[in-house]
């Protein structure tokens, strides 16, 4: 056997027994596989080399940063008038808060990096909105879970800072800037935001759904009046990574020098993050919510959301140092390339295989931990190494959240949408499938992306 996988069958037995048996949260169950690992194979004397490998990686400060965009922007609810415009808009369509559902969530899950999170937040106004209209509280509840767990793989979501973590690891030399990477990302989105959009329209023919009722949409007039400004986020989250990926070549290395270039492309990742969380301070109705000592008990009160997050992408940065060291993902690229797959093979064996870990494995973690593998061997079949590194977040962060057991977007849903577990996994199945289907459409490149 492959030591590749002996030592991911240990991970995944440990995290099985820890997460799934014992209920323990999963930065636990990660961090005593660690721990298990390094007594296994004799390496605990490597231990302060991998925490400062960990603590070094630049992309780890950017994935904090847009952490803590997304808590500033959910606890001063500038995203909640978003939602409002959308449903003002979408609400008398046969089916409209569906839909609603769709835009909103995938949107703001991008901005607020966690699909739970995003589920309780969009899901309390679009979940009501969709059983009052005649959307079963199962397909209410797999509606708001998939479409919010979109945003793992739409910029900003600090998934996609790992996914372009792997893809530099492997081409260092590449000349790509983090505009073009989220460019090809925000391709790649349409697509599967268009799926969705269309899975829901097929439900809603089914289950003969009605428009929501005229009382329970916002007036368009009066929700632009109170919430335009909360609009203008998207111009700033967007536009700088545009004018990088456009203007690079032509105007900024012109003038700042390749160097200088590739330097204020890296640092759009910490700038931004931290001009809209400045900008949602600054447009919010509630000014005692962002005054210093507020923002601070904030942080405070969030450490619990922000910490396991930050420590599994910390503790799944240190056991790719240790696989590095034991060859894992070597073994584990010859084992998979050894199996000769074609291209089709390859693609829908790479695509089960994430599929299968995301069970248990959250995303961001395999997309640090196997990412470059996941990048080589698609490559290595014919499959352009941008897309590949681009689909990371969708193969593995998105079906993660939507995968059973792991899916914690589904259990948000549910308790919302009080819906029953038996019919809302059954529901959600369909939904996965459907994703999968797509997944292997595109990294086959049948369907034009924009940015490559």
């Amino acid at each position: 056997m492959p030591s590749a996988l002996l030592y991911l069958g240990i991970m995944l037995v440990v995290i099985c027994v820890w997460f799934i048996w014992l209920k323990r949260p999963v930065y636990e169950a990660v961090l005593i596989s660690f721990a298990l690992l390094l007594t296994l194979t004799g390496t605990w004397g490597n231990i302060g080399t991998y925490i400062d490998k960990a603590l070094s990686t630049s992309l780890l400060y950017s994935m904090t940063a847009f952490v803590a965009m997304s808590i500033i922007l959910t606890k001063t609810k500038v995203i909640d008038g978003c939602v409002a415009i959308i449903l003002s808009l979408l609400g008398k369509i046969p089916g409209g808060a569906g839909y609603a559902s769709v835009i909103a969530s995938s949107f703001m899950g991008a901005l607020s990096g966690s699909g739970p999170g995003n589920v309780m937040a969009t899901g309390s106004i679009t979940i009501p909105a969709m059983k009052k209209s005649g959307f079963p509280a199962e397909l209410a509840a797999n509606v708001e879970s998939n479409s919010s767990y979109l945003g793992n793989m739409i910029p900003p979501s600090s998934n996609i800072v790992a996914a372009l973590g792997a893809f530099t690891a492997l081409y260092p030399d590449a000349n790509m800037t983090t505009g073009q990477f989220w460019v090809v990302l925000w391709g790649i989105s349409l697509w599967f935001i268009l799926q969705k959009l269309l899975i829901v329209w097929g439900f809603c023919k089914y289950y003969k759904v009605q428009p929501m009722a005229d009382e329970d949409i916002p007036q368009l007039k009066e929700v632009l009046k109170d919430n335009w400004q909360g609009m203008l986020l998207p111009v700033i989250i967007l536009v700088p990574f545009v004018l990088d990926y456009f203007f690079k070549s032509t105007f900024f290395t012109a003038r700042l020098g390749a160097d200088g270039a590739k330097y204020m492309s890296s640092s759009l990742l910490l700038f931004i993050a931290g001009l809209s969380a400045m900008y949602a301070c600054f447009i919010s109705k509630d000014r005692d919510i962002v005054s210093p000592k507020n923002i601070a008990k904030m942080f405070g009160d969030s450490i619990k959301t922000i910490s396991p997050a930050i420590g599994v992408c910390i503790i799944g940065y240190m056991i790719g140092g240790l696989f590095t060291d034991l060859n894992v993902a070597a073994d584990m690229e010859m084992f998979i390339v050894s199996m000769n797959f074609n291209r089709f093979g390859m693609v829908t064996f790479i695509c089960l295989l994430t599929c299968f870990l995301g069970m248990v494995i959250p995303g961001s973690s395999l997309v640090v931990i196997f990412g470059p593998v996941f990048i080589s061997t698609l490559a290595t079949v014919g499959v352009n190494p941008l897309l590949a590194a681009a689909m990371l977040p969708c193969i593995c962060g998105v079906m993660c959240g939507i995968t059973p057991p792991l899916a914690l977007g589904l259990y948000a849903g549910m308790s919302l949408a009080e819906s029953d577990f038996g019919k809302t996994v059954k529901n959600d199945l369909w939904w996965v499938a459907f994703h999968f289907i797509l997944e292997v459409i595109v990294l086959m490149e049948i369907l034009p992306i924009f940015g490559l």
